[in-house]
């Protein structure tokens, strides 16, 4: 579980410890998702009147393919996260790296999901190496090179592009 209600955390400080499953709606179709629940812990306190603090963790993993050579890379995230969350009575909820308090059945809540995947997308890298030497796909057969010397013969020139050949020698003296 990854809401609160305020009541509670006014109260007092509340540990978290929870986790955002990948098949949690707050995700979006074009999100890079994990390969499992996000594991979230850390501390949520009171920040002043309205305003609430969360500081602690997100670990999980994620799978994306090699740049270069399309396996699967799989990718251990791990990384601090600060979350201040604020409500729109104390002018909290309009400040830039404020997050707004949702309403739930029991009055205002602090849901840590919207945080949680925000500060997901930002930590998983776009790009990945399956290794530093990866030496991609053959670009005329396409083969694995990391799968060891392959034989391939070039394709024959697209006699269509001769034209262009020829101009591209001409332009050269």
């Amino acid at each position: 579980m990854l809401s609160f209600p305020t009541r509670e955390i006014i109260a007092g400080a509340i540990q978290v410890e929870g986790e955002l499953s990948r098949d949690d709606p707050i995700w979006m179709a074009s999100d890079q998702r994990p390969a499992g629940p996000v594991q979230v812990t850390g501390r949520l306190s009171p920040a002043g009147p309205g305003r609430f603090y969360f500081s602690g963790r997100l670990q999980g993993e994620t799978v994306i393919e090699c740049r270069r050579c399309l396996a699967e890379v799989r990718m251990a995230i791990d990384d601090e996260a600060h979350y201040v969350y604020g409500d729109a009575a104390h002018g909290g909820a309009d400040e830039a790296d404020t997050f707004a308090l949702s309403r739930g059945r029991g009055g205002d809540e602090v849901d840590l999901r919207a945080a949680v995947r925000e500060q997901w997308l930002l930590d998983t890298p776009t790009l990945a190496l399956c290794r530093p030497d990866c030496r991609g796909l053959c670009p005329t057969c396409g083969a694995d090179l990391n799968a060891g010397a392959h034989e391939c013969r070039a394709a024959a020139p697209d006699p269509r592009r001769e034209k262009l050949r020829s101009l591209g020698t001409s332009s050269r003296r």
